[in-house]
């Protein structure tokens, strides 16, 4: 017989404030939470996850949401009937959150030890130093380098994985009896998420605290969870033992994010989409589209042989970016770090050049060297022309042939520009299509091939989602109709369903318009799918270059094998 839960929770309704109206985003949302035990919480961007998981910590903002539940209990504490001040103190003491994005969740003018220290003193009569030294421990406890020196870091001095260490060190600080961990890994490269995921399994077992981690990705929650809850717009579409979920889904949106996700042990035409599975296209699931999608081995052989006899449309020859350190106290040597070492290689027209490697590799310092963003020395041929020796005037219009799609669709679009402006404008500035008219055809088309609509000329990024941003930064670098483009972890961010979204249409696009892609991740899964062959980086180096599936099967680096093995 199982031991009362630590938390309940029941029948859980939440309303936010649009306008003068009330609208209902999650419907009727339960579970049971037991000491020692995972709950994974997956579905879409939208689906309720986060909203869900701060009502559990009453941290939903009062003005504009309202919330009920039969029951939300944590360890016998009706959560629903507390007052502030009581609620003050169960947050980060009996229940703690690890939130999805560290570097907007950790003060940028406060150390990070002092943070967690503070966390600590805010909940136990522990004074400075003694908070110190606790912080000190549990930087130790999350395998942080250097916990001293890391005490007294700044968070803009420290990467996204230890970043993401000081959050779970923080939250962990006073021993809370439930644990919930909002998307911790998502950015991260997959050899930090598998330590992440170590870790939280470690500090679960030796502190036997219950823990609900939310992700977009059942292959990420299928390494730890006991139990997993599917929400689909607000609702609990599907709830059960993590085992039976996985391996016979019976709701068809379960089966569609289990097969949106590149396969690890096959190659697919095309990623199944969320929209077939609930209009009944695919009622068998995974086995059906592995039957109908999967690529064929001897057509890939064809387009290699044709596409290698081709001469390459970029050469990279010994490229290097070095960035010369400020000297050291006494010291007459300044350090340098070799962001990208002594690398060559080729690109094909028409080919996908996959780039993978862990964070701080170097390869989005390469790509931006490649479209001379970034200072190097080496050589980059594209077309014939070499890249480093143009001057401005030539640089300008070699750019028209080059160009990226940044990383975060949110930063890279200007918030006051309607995105039909944002797309026209490198036409302006390139001197496209003669006049105004053409161009805003021009734009009403790419909105239409990315998907999109032409209604949506005049509305502003923060009118679209991250899928959609995505979609409206790939019709802007389509707008001057380049032949190389360079993706800079242009689906890192995004869920399951839209990065399939996204993939399919890069691919399509590639066919339509003769692209040539660069394609940057840290997801090997999603890397193989795309690309024709794969570049693995290591510290500002190449470690291998190999033919995708070649690569995935047989590596034969030991750095590589470790990347293959790390995907969940």
């Amino acid at each position: 017989m199982l031991e009362k839960p630590v938390f309940q929770l029941d029948k859980l309704q939440i309303w936010f404030k649009r306008g003068r109206h009330w609208s209902q985003t999650v419907f009727d949302a339960g579970f049971d939470l037991h000491a020692g035990q995972t709950l994974g919480v997956v579905g879409e961007s939208g689906s309720g996850k986060s909203v869900t998981a701060l009502a559990m910590m009453r941290l939903l903002p009062e003005n504009i949401s309202k919330l009920s539940a039969a029951k939300m209990t944590l360890e016998g504490t009706d959560i629903l009937s507390l007052d502030p001040e009581p609620l003050r103190n169960l947050r980060g003491n009996r229940i703690s959150m690890i939130f999805q994005e560290p570097m907007t969740s950790l003060n940028p003018v406060f150390t990070c030890g002092f943070q967690v220290a503070e966390a600590i003193r805010a909940h136990r009569s522990a004074v400075s130093d003694e908070a110190r030294e606790i912080s000190i421990e549990l930087f130790r406890k999350v395998h942080l380098p250097r916990p001293e020196r890391m005490f007294d870091s700044y968070p803009h001095q420290i990467s996204g994985g230890q970043k993401q260490r000081v959050m779970i060190a923080m939250a962990i600080a006073n021993n809370p009896s439930v644990l919930i961990a909002d998307e911790p890994t998502t950015a991260l490269d997959v050899t930090v998420q598998k330590e992440i995921l170590e870790l939280l399994q470690q500090l679960q077992a030796e502190n036997g605290m219950a823990m609900v981690f939310i992700s977009h990705d059942l292959g990420v929650v299928g390494r730890l969870a006991d139990h997993i809850a599917v929400m689909q717009q607000g609702h609990m579409v599907e709830y059960g033992m993590a085992q039976q979920i996985l391996e016979a889904p019976s709701h068809s949106y379960t089966r569609s994010l289990l097969a949106c996700r590149p396969p690890r042990d096959i190659r697919l035409k095309r990623l199944p989409v969320v929209a077939e599975f609930t209009g009944g296209k695919w009622p068998g699931g995974l086995p059906q589209v592995r039957q109908e999608l999967m690529a064929a081995p001897e057509e890939r052989k064809i387009r290699h042989h044709n596409l290698f006899a081709q001469h390459p449309l970029l050469e990279v020859e010994k490229l290097k970016v070095w960035f010369p350190q400020p000297k050291k106290i006494f010291s007459s040597k300044r350090e340098v770090v070799k962001a990208v070492d002594d690398i060559s290689f080729t690109v094909y027209p028409g080919e996908t050049l996959g780039l993978v490697g862990e964070s701080g590799c170097g390869k989005t310092t390469l790509g931006r060297a490649i479209l001379r963003l970034q200072t190097a020395t080496g050589k980059v041929i594209f077309d014939g022309q070499e890249v480093n020796t143009l001057n401005s005037d030539a640089l300008r219009k070699l750019r028209k042939k080059m160009q990226i799609v940044f990383q975060d669709p949110y930063s890279s679009l200007n918030p006051r520009m309607t995105i039909g402006s944002a797309i026209e404008e490198p036409m302006i500035v390139h001197r496209l299509h003669g006049n105004s008219h053409n161009r805003r055809e021009k734009v009403m088309e790419l909105l239409e091939k990315t998907g999109l609509e032409k209604a949506h000329f005049n509305r502003y990024p923060h009118e679209f989602s991250g899928g959609q941003r995505q979609r409206i930064c790939i019709a802007r670098a389509l707008a001057v109709e380049p032949s190389l483009l360079v993706c800079d972890e242009s689906v890192s961010a995004l869920d399951v369903s839209v990065q399939a979204q996204v993939l399919n249409l890069l691919n399509e696009l590639k066919k339509e318009f003769g692209l040539t892609y660069i394609f940057i991740s840290h997801d090997l899964s999603v890397v193989r799918y795309m690309s024709d062959r794969v570049m693995v980086m290591k510290d500002g180096r190449l470690v291998e270059l190999a033919e995708a599936d070649s690569l995935y099967t047989n590596p034969q680096q030991s750095y590589t094998r470790a990347l293959i093995d790390a995907i969940p």
